[in-house]
């Protein structure tokens, strides 16, 4: 049996709602150990002038206990 935890992280990208993702991922792995999933829960983007600022995420991950 394991035990899982899951926690929140907010990132932005001013490329896309991908790569925003996937810095909250490599910043969360500084520092927990074990990560074996991630779920986008919303995604948002700044608006400036027209044009897309910055692409937003709110994702949970999911980290195995040990």
């Amino acid at each position: 049996m394991a035990v899982l935890k899951v926690i929140e992280v907010l990132a932005d990208s001013s490329k896309s709602w991908e790569e925003a993702t996937k810095k909250a991922v490599a910043h969360a792995s500084k520092s927990v150990k074990y990560i074996k999933s991630v779920f986008v829960q919303s995604q948002s983007a700044v608006v400036d002038d027209g044009k897309i600022a910055s692409f937003r995420v709110n994702v949970k991950i999911t980290f195995e206990v040990k």
